[in-house]
């Protein structure tokens, strides 16, 4: 997965490590409540927004955002809480990893409309967005070094109990489509389990049964109760422990983009036509003949692995929009060499 972890500030010689510890102590002290003072005000608007989002404030705690049941996923929304561990990914977003962080935003334009319209249309958090970022920063051919693949970085069975397609052919946890649907059952179903979206995202990043067993050590969840993730952080898996903070982080500084200095480049939306080709179909001939530059139908069908539709099989192929006709015709004329 696409994770930064405690560690892995540049290293330097003494001197110089001592001096960037110092600088982080002073920026912290001097930018910390006023990165909680915008953070309050993204919160109030939110509130404004018609969320249903409150704040309280409590030395030494989180700051805590009231939930509503989790039965009425409807009136739930991703709650945001403040504290040393976010302040602390938000100075990284803002200092070290800003490029990272960037590139994520840029990122962000292709799919936010095809995500946050699902994650409307279920009545469920539009922050969850930003889980996609932290895991893979919005790259759909994302690997990562256990083999967890796609924009949401699923495992090949939790793909497959998903009703994911993952074979040589067709790898669905690359489509930015049909992955996003089964992150989004997924969610679900681990916020059913939990009552809570901090311990549904944990157990999304750690495996359900590691934070169930962690959870009844701990004497148990109950519904909407999300300071329990921060009361059980210490028994997770370090990527676990940064991975609500990271969220948070990045849902606070996307918000506002502008006002922390990022520039944000206008991306083409993730949209297109779908039409059936035969089996084997190669997107090289139909990009070819069609005079268009092969990337573009590899970005449009990242799941076809080979660059091919899969065998025996008529298969739906996305391809740019408005150009739909032009690849039935092309379809038609049997103009498409199947790929040997």
């Amino acid at each position: 997965m696409n994770t930064v972890r405690e560690n892995d500030r540049p290293r330097s010689t003494p001197a110089a490590a001592a001096a960037q510890v110092d600088d982080r102590h002073d920026y912290l002290e001097a930018q910390g409540r006023a990165l909680r003072i915008v953070a309050l005000l993204l919160v109030l608007a939110f509130s404004a927004a018609g969320l249903g989002i409150s704040w309280a404030l409590s030395a030494g705690t989180p700051a805590q955002v009231a939930a509503a049941p989790a039965a009425d996923l409807s009136e739930v929304s991703f709650p945001i809480q403040v504290n040393d561990r976010v302040e602390d990914w938000m100075y990284r977003y803002l200092t070290t990893q800003r490029p990272q962080f960037q590139a994520f935003l840029d990122r962000e334009g292709i799919y936010s409309g095809m995500i946050r319209e699902k994650l409307r249309s279920r009545g469920m958090p539009e922050e969850l967005i930003y889980l996609a970022m932290i895991e893979s920063g919005f790259v759909p051919q994302a690997r990562s070094r256990v083999a967890a693949t796609g924009m949401w970085q699923f495992m090949g069975p939790t793909a497959r109990q998903y009703g994911l397609r993952v074979d040589e052919w067709v790898d669905e946890r690359r489509d930015p489509v049909k992955a996003t649907d089964a992150a989004l059952d997924y969610l679900e179903a681990l916020h059913g389990r939990f009552g809570s979206w901090y311990l549904a995202a944990a157990a999304y990043n750690a495996g359900p049964s590691r934070v169930s067993r962690v959870v009844r050590r701990h004497g148990g969840a109950t519904a909407g109760d999300e300071d329990l993730y921060w009361e059980i952080l210490d028994q997770l898996p370090l990527e676990t422990r940064v991975y609500v903070p990271k969220i948070l982080a990045a849902t606070l500084l996307a918000r506002e983009a502008d006002t922390f200095g990022f520039q944000v480049a206008e991306a083409v939306p993730y949209t297109f036509d779908q039409v059936f080709a035969p089996g084997q179909t190669p997107l090289r001939t139909v990009a070819e003949t069609l005079d268009l530059p092969v990337q573009l139908l590899r970005d449009l069908n990242p799941h076809l692995v080979r660059g091919v539709t899969p065998p025996g099989i008529s298969y739906p192929l996305r391809v740019p929009v408005g150009k739909g006709p032009q690849v039935v015709a092309l379809l038609n004329a049997r103009g498409v060499r199947r790929a040997d």
